[in-house]
């Protein structure tokens, strides 16, 4: 079923402490090929995160006072962070809705352990209709309607995954609809579902109905 981040963060983190220069974090960029960086305190705990966006607001190498420019004064603070058992899709929410490039990935007790990065996100949504297809098949209305010829088809275009056929259950119908949204690389659900009546007709299922996307 869904992917969390913990599958996909990158483990080894390239980070700074908050008494980096600016020099040491342009040639740390350079060196791993990366545009942004988590800063962190002796105990691995986020401070913020440096962006090239920072680093072009800042061109100058020297603070006003004459001093050297440090990660300090340059991290955008605080720092989004995400926790490994949280969902992908839910975290390129997060970082669609902060607009930022990177989330550092914290434990418990808010230690840096890794960190994902919108390629990483993005990696599970490029994903095909037919592989998106099989799993709503496989893991939801197999799983959901107890057996494989459960008379229910879907169909997937461009992530849009379509549910044709009848339930016997109406209390099926939310929750095949909810796990369905929940595949990774689904981004709406067309309800066409039915419900048998008692004594035995195909009525219209209840609940909503027709096309309904959770975009990014």
């Amino acid at each position: 079923m869904a992917r969390i981040v913990g599958e996909v963060m990158t483990v080894d983190v390239v980070e700074a402490h908050p008494k980096t220069t600016l020099k040491d974090v342009v040639r740390l960029l350079d060196r791993h090929r990366i545009s942004g960086l988590p800063v962190v305190n002796e105990d691995d705990k986020v401070l913020g995160v440096i962006s090239e966006t920072d680093l072009i607001r800042r061109q100058a190498a020297r603070s006003p006072d004459g001093g050297i420019v440090t990660a300090q004064e340059l991290m955008s603070t605080p720092a989004v962070t995400v926790h490994p058992e949280q969902r992908i899709a839910d975290a390129a929410r997060v970082m669609e809705r902060h607009g930022v490039e990177r989330l550092p990935v914290v434990d418990e007790e808010d230690r840096l352990i890794g960190i994902a990065t919108r390629r990483d996100l993005l990696r599970v949504f490029l994903r095909t209709d037919d592989e998106i297809r099989q799993e709503v098949h496989d893991e939801v209305l197999t799983r959901v309607l107890g057996r494989p010829d459960h008379g229910v088809t879907v169909s997937v275009r461009d992530g849009m995954a379509t549910l044709v056929g009848p339930l016997e259950h109406s209390g099926d119908l939310p929750l095949v609809i909810r796990l369905t949204y929940r595949v990774d690389g689904v981004v709406g659900v067309v309800n066409r579902l039915t419900v048998r009546t008692a004594s035995g007709p195909v009525g219209p299922a209840e609940g909503p109905t027709g096309p309904g996307a959770e975009h990014l």
